[in-house]
């Protein structure tokens, strides 16, 4: 969500005339867009401030803005930690950012803006994607849920819901662009239609995007276990697009954790949802996020954890070590974890996943998958020129390219065999078909040099 967040940052900017500078050089306006989950972002915005305060004294004018969820939190306390900031701004107006940098300029003073509800849907801005094959498509914004490690809710605000007619005209807008695949974007992706009163309004959606011609996958992150009734495994396994990978955040194996986190489920029917998830999909890739140290986690708890992690044998998971979060109301529990023992189940989960993915990841060994080719070069070894992209299931894969076959763009889709697996992605050596796309063919427009340059805007850099 913040990477989308970041991409209409960009579309605002280039709509009143800012230009991306190259790599390397200096840009007259940095943009932060901040998380505010883990205290480490904290440490790297303060650090990265830091370290252009010799940038700014040395290019006059320069401009320095913060947005985001740390923004929202903090507020005022940026400028008195980091004064040579020029903006500050929150979740709920990240399109007042060209305005206020044009009052910070003006008035030659620092402009902080933090609205505490939202004004406009974010996905009505402007945006400017990176990807020529790929995109997000917010269907909610905020969270009505209250996990007691989460300080979202309290940055993000109430869910608010888009209608299903505006979702579907922004994905049909999206492939006329020549856009294959949209991930759904949402707090709690599921939850969607609670605003506007119809419970089964996610699994409808997910129907909605079979019928859109062009359209040949769609993902959607995170739901929530809560939410997940079967009514979405149904819509997912009977519409051809709708990929087979759920991500879906367990958090904890353990019920006593879970109900210290207030998190509204249990071991058994979060298992319960991936029993069945599997039956309708045999082949689907089930991914996780895990946080070890929680207050009050013991080993009987962690034991717990591992249990739920061997038999759901995930394809992978974000494992976070438990991070205190100033306004939580996990920050006030008494029976903190010692840090020195968190790291040592941290450790213990961490070499389990990997063990199971890899082993998930070996029975992928001969099987034939359609690959969608990312940007970037892919990757060289063996002296085998590779090309980086996912499967259907969303595991990483590094195809081979073969000329007799043709040589792939971004966008474009190879058909391979895999050949070999390692823990976090696998190797595809035997290439069927390369089929180009329409996408493939906007990279390879966008990649074309341009006949002039442009001169006399302003520069921007935007970075999270």
């Amino acid at each position: 969500m913040n990477v989308h967040d970041s991409e209409r940052l960009s579309g605002l900017l280039e709509e009143a005339g800012y230009v991306a500078v190259s790599e390397g050089e200096t840009a007259d306006v940095v943009v932060f867009n901040t998380c505010a989950v883990r205290e480490n972002a904290d440490n790297r915005l303060y650090g990265n401030l830091s370290h252009l305060v010799p940038v700014k004294a040395e290019h006059p004018g320069m401009q320095i803005a913060v947005g985001g969820c740390l923004a929202q939190k903090d507020q005022g306390d940026i400028l008195a930690k980091a004064p040579w900031v020029d903006v500050v701004f929150g979740t709920h107006n990240i399109g007042s950012l060209p305005v206020l940098l044009e009052r910070a300029r003006i008035a030659d003073e620092a402009q902080v803006e933090i609205k505490e509800a939202l004004e406009t849907f974010p996905s009505n801005l402007p945006t400017r994607r990176d990807s020529a094959y790929s995109a997000w498509v917010s269907v909610s914004v905020g969270c009505n849920n209250t996990c007691t490690f989460c300080i979202v809710p309290a940055l993000r605000g109430r869910e608010k819901d888009r209608r299903p007619g505006e979702i579907l005209a922004e994905i049909d807008a999206l492939v006329a662009e020549g856009v294959l695949e949209i991930t759904l974007l949402g707090q709690n992706v599921n939850a969607y239609g609670s605003e506007f009163g119809d419970r089964e309004a996610f699994s409808r959606l997910l129907r909605a995007c079979g019928s859109l011609q062009g359209l040949e996958r769609v993902r959607f992150t995170s739901p929530h276990p809560r939410d997940f009734t079967d009514d979405v495994i149904a819509a997912m396994a009977e519409t051809p697009n709708v990929m087979p990978q759920l991500h879906m955040p367990l958090q904890s194996g353990s019920d006593a954790v879970l109900q210290r986190m207030r998190r509204s489920y249990r071991q058994e029917r979060y298992l319960g949802i991936i029993e069945r998830v599997r039956a309708a999909m045999p082949e689907a890739a089930i991914t996780t996020d895990i946080i070890v140290g929680f207050p009050g986690e013991t080993e009987a708890d962690f034991e717990q954890t591992m249990h739920v992690v061997r038999e759901a044998r995930f394809a992978g998971a974000f494992t976070f070590q438990y991070s205190k979060r100033p306004g939580t109301p996990a920050a006030e529990m008494h029976d903190q974890v010692p840090r020195a023992l968190v790291q040592e189940r941290y450790e213990r989960l961490v070499a389990l996943v990997n063990d199971i993915s890899w082993a998930e990841n070996l029975k992928q060994a001969g099987r034939i998958v359609e690959v969608l080719v990312a940007e970037g070069e892919g990757r060289k070894d063996d002296r085998t020129e590779r090309l980086s992209g996912r499967a259907p299931d969303n595991r990483l894969v590094h195809v081979a390219v073969d000329p007799a076959v043709g040589v792939p763009r971004p966008g474009d889709v190879v058909t391979a065999e895999i050949t070999y697996a390692a823990p976090h992605h696998l190797v595809a050596d035997r290439v069927l078909a390369v089929r180009r796309t329409r996408a493939g063919d906007v990279a390879e427009r966008a990649s074309a040099p341009l006949p002039g340059v442009l001169l006399g805007l302003p520069t921007v850099r935007s970075g999270a």
